[in-house]
């Protein structure tokens, strides 16, 4: 990136010398600085360098309701003035976290009308691993203990977030996961289900969950967790024939099934959740990300009403956080659930935005380095490869991250996992947006297809 505005400069020194970034390669950023993003409005940013960009990601998944919300402004700083802060601890409450608890209790699934307040997802994630085994000891059954998750599941970056999921590069680092997590396969068809029909692809993986359950025990399973699309493993889109199965597989057994919605949850999908999407029935449900449209930090679990009886009668539950129910964050969270729900940002995403966005992004089937395109509601995922009847990718080239720098030089945000190109543009929005992100990653496309001869 060519550097013109002195300032740019300025920023990236003080990264160089001052700042540890998340998920990023130290040595890289040195030598090359990061691009620094100044200010945005609806779905787009601007850089330091003045360079319009399409945010394609939604940040990281999260600006629902766009930038630049003025309501979302004012409700930080009205709360701010009123009360800054105050904890939840000690048979305390105010009245922030207490409405939007029942704001929430009203959109999610029947019989989930409890809210556990956190700061992001990973501490939700935390938070579930510490009440599902809560709930199991107060059950009389301490030893139910372990809990399965899925390989390049993602549910966060914490050392108990990190263990749930199942990012190999993750796991490398810090000697996870912790014990009593273990993995099953993932529903990845086009990536791993060889010469199966997705179908067939979908049934195999969801009957290695009662595969693991009867190898562990299930006198010794607490949970399964599971995001209902993957979404840092590449917007997995499971097969249709695997949550049918893996409901079927619930029902025979005595677990508690976690619905990690941190990224499909308040309207990503079409649906305020992607439980209610997939007619899932979750005993708990992680939340974060669309809550707040991403302007201030906040996550949480919602539990369903019979686990919150349970947990009634068990005395001290010794978790939470110093910013459970921040004030500011849940006037934020208000809000922006009330914006969602008047402006009827959920139904225009499920009746008009994401048909035309599925659509459009199919038309990039036609592109001789797409294996496939998949999507749905405001996700999508391109797959980059080298032999279209094959799947058979680039080896060794780095396709994804060539792509991922022609967006980033030609004004899109779309983000590379391996070799393949993701998307959650903000639930607002155009048609117009739509098409403008389409004929951008088009020629995105086209400069890989060039660059990688």
């Amino acid at each position: 990136m060519s550097v013109k505005n002195p300032q740019t400069r300025e920023w990236q020194d003080l990264s160089r010398d001052h700042h540890l970034a998340p998920f990023s390669d130290y040595k890289q950023l040195q030598e090359k600085g990061p691009r620094i993003i100044t200010k945005a409005q609806g779905v787009h940013l601007w850089d330091s360098e003045g360079n319009k960009i399409l945010d394609g990601m939604a940040g990281l998944w999260c600006v629902a309701v766009g930038y630049g919300r003025e309501e979302l402004a004012d409700a930080a700083s009205k709360q701010m003035r009123e009360l800054p802060y105050y904890n939840l601890f000690f048979q305390t409450a105010h009245p922030p976290a207490l409405e939007l608890a029942k704001a929430i209790s009203d959109v999610a699934p029947e019989g989930m009308s409890h809210v556990f307040f956190t700061g992001s997802g990973s501490e939700g994630n935390d938070t579930v691993l510490r009440m599902v085994r809560h709930y199991w000891a107060l059950k009389g059954k301490p030893q139910k203990k372990t809990i399965i998750g899925r390989v390049n599941g993602y549910h966060g970056s914490t050392v108990a977030g990190a263990s749930l999921g199942g990012m190999s590069g993750m796991h490398e680092q810090g000697d996870l996961p912790i014990p009593n997590i273990v993995h099953i396969p993932q529903p990845y068809w086009f990536g791993e289900g060889g010469d199966k029909t997705p179908e067939e692809f979908g049934i195999w993986a969801a009957e290695q969950l009662e595969k693991k359950i009867l190898e562990v025990g299930v006198d010794n399973v607490a949970a399964f967790i599971a995001e209902p699309i993957q979404g840092a493993g590449g917007v997995i889109i499971p097969p249709e024939s695997y949550w049918p199965k893996i409901k079927e597989i619930l029902a025979r057994y005595e677990i508690l099934f976690v619905a990690d919605e941190v990224i499909c949850g308040f309207g990503r999908t079409g649906e305020w959740f992607g439980s209610d999407y997939y007619d899932l029935k979750p005993d708990l449900m992680t939340i974060a990300k669309g809550l707040t449209s991403g302007y201030i930090p906040m996550g949480g679990v919602i539990v369903r009403d019979e686990v919150v009886k349970v947990l009634n009668e068990g005395g001290d539950f010794n978790h939470g956080f110093t910013y459970s129910g921040h004030p500011v964050a849940a006037a934020v969270g208000l809000e922006n659930l009330r914006i969602l729900r008047d402006e009827k940002i959920v139904e225009r995403v499920h009746e008009e935005t994401a048909p035309y966005l599925q659509k459009r992004l199919r038309e990039l089937n036609d592109h001789p380095l797409v294996g496939e395109v998949r999507g749905l509601g405001m996700l999508g995922a391109i797959e980059l490869v080298k032999d279209k009847a094959t799947r058979t990718r680039y080896e060794g080239k780095g396709v994804g991250m060539i792509c991922r720098q022609f967006c980033f030089d030609n004004g899109l945000i779309m983000r590379a996992v391996g070799d393949t190109m993701i998307i959650a543009p903000p639930l607002v929005i155009s048609r117009e947006e739509i098409d403008e992100l389409v004929e951008k990653a088009r020629k995105c496309l086209d400069l890989t297809l060039e660059a990688l001869g």
